[in-house]
């Protein structure tokens, strides 16, 4: 899941330096009118400056404008890692031919080899056919044209919105199912994997909100809107359904549950098991009551600390809804005033609740 996660971290880091709005981004769009091709290290690292020979030691401040001059000449172009400074011009880079590549072209079989030997970010721009190609970290990510990317961000947006209002359908009925005490370990996975789904879309939203730069505002404004609770409320969810008599961490079962590999989502089985229920023959139809974190949260806005020992003294969600006020008001920092609010607020829920038919997830 980490893996996962850094490989994630690292194409945003680059795709951040050729976002639009950037000054490598505008000399890139230059270079590409102009049908020059490019090639462009970031970095000088001694690995890069070992594999460098001839060319102009330069050493001036980066503009675009001298990028895309500097472009007409042959050779590559090598530019400082925090992009502020053109170091070298028309040098040619003689990475390792022993090195291993799926490129065809000179140029970009050039990018791969010197990618892999450096570590260093390097963009191939294709002289005829306007493409970008990247490469870093073993991997080629090709940049798209922009009204591309922002039909696919579009499009994944309405899919992120799709499966919100799906989701807030499966959390309203498993708030049902946690007041009548009807929750079964089903049920609770059905959520977490509707969790997954939109965390997976989130991540995939995200590239494209990095790939368009300063294009991607009203998409990051759009989806942050619809992520807003996601995370937060999975937590609460995780917190009252993990198993407490096995030794697991809760920030390992998060990571695990929300930083699964985007191709694939996990089967209701395997939340199953990461919530610590692997020794039931049928764990699918296991009734199980809640802690409470979730819909105390909701009921009644108080520090963690005191969710931590409403649920400590009296077990789970059903023995808080069944706790009376002077039980409530007893407890230190819960005043008389908190625990009415709290108890006229899960009274209010259950009747609206109440009101409603139990559906099935």
């Amino acid at each position: 899941m980490r893996m996962e996660q850094k490989r994630d971290k690292v194409i945003i880091e680059h795709l951040s330096k050729v976002a639009p709005g950037t000054d490598l981004r505008y000399g890139i769009d230059h270079i590409i009118k102009a049908k020059t091709g490019a090639l462009i290290v970031i970095g000088d690292s001694k690995k890069v400056v070992d594999i460098a020979e001839g060319g102009f030691f330069i050493n001036c401040e980066f503009t675009p404008f001298r990028l895309y001059e500097l472009a007409k000449m042959d050779g590559a172009i090598i530019l400082n890692s925090d992009i502020t400074r053109i170091i070298k011009a028309n040098t040619q880079l003689i990475p390792d031919p022993s090195l291993s590549t799926n490129e065809t072209g000179t140029r970009h079989r050039t990018a791969e080899r010197t990618a892999r030997q450096t570590g260093a970010l390097v963009i191939s721009i294709s002289q005829r056919r306007d493409v970008v190609s990247l490469y870093f970290d073993g991997m080629k990510y090709v940049l798209d044209d922009i009204n591309v990317v922002l039909e696919r961000a579009n499009q994944a947006l309405r899919t992120l919105e799709r499966y919100k209002m799906r989701l807030n359908e499966v959390y309203l009925n498993l708030t049902m199912l946690e007041i009548k005490n009807l929750v079964t370990l089903f049920d609770v996975a059905s959520v977490i994997q509707r969790i997954q789904m939109m965390t997976t879309v989130s991540r995939e939203v995200d590239r494209y909100i990095y790939e368009l730069g300063i294009e991607g505002r009203l998409i990051e404004m759009q989806k942050n809107e619809l992520m807003a609770d996601v995370v937060f409320n999975c937590v609460d969810l995780i917190k009252d359904y993990l198993d407490s008599s096995k030794d697991v961490e809760l920030q390992d079962i998060k990571d695990k549950i929300l930083l699964q590999k985007s191709e694939k989502i996990a089967t209701l089985e395997q939340i199953i098991t990461l919530l610590g229920y692997f020794k039931y023959k049928t764990p699918a139809d296991r009734v199980v009551t809640p802690k409470g974190y979730r819909i105390l949260s909701k009921a009644l806005k108080l520090p963690q600390s005191m969710y931590e020992i409403l649920i400590s003294r009296f077990g789970d969600l059903q023995g808080i809804l069944k706790a009376k006020q002077e039980d409530l008001s007893s407890i230190d920092g819960l005043d008389m005033k908190k625990a009415v609010s709290l108890i006229e607020s899960l009274n209010t829920l259950k009747e609206s609740i109440t009101s409603e038919g139990v559906k099935t997830t």
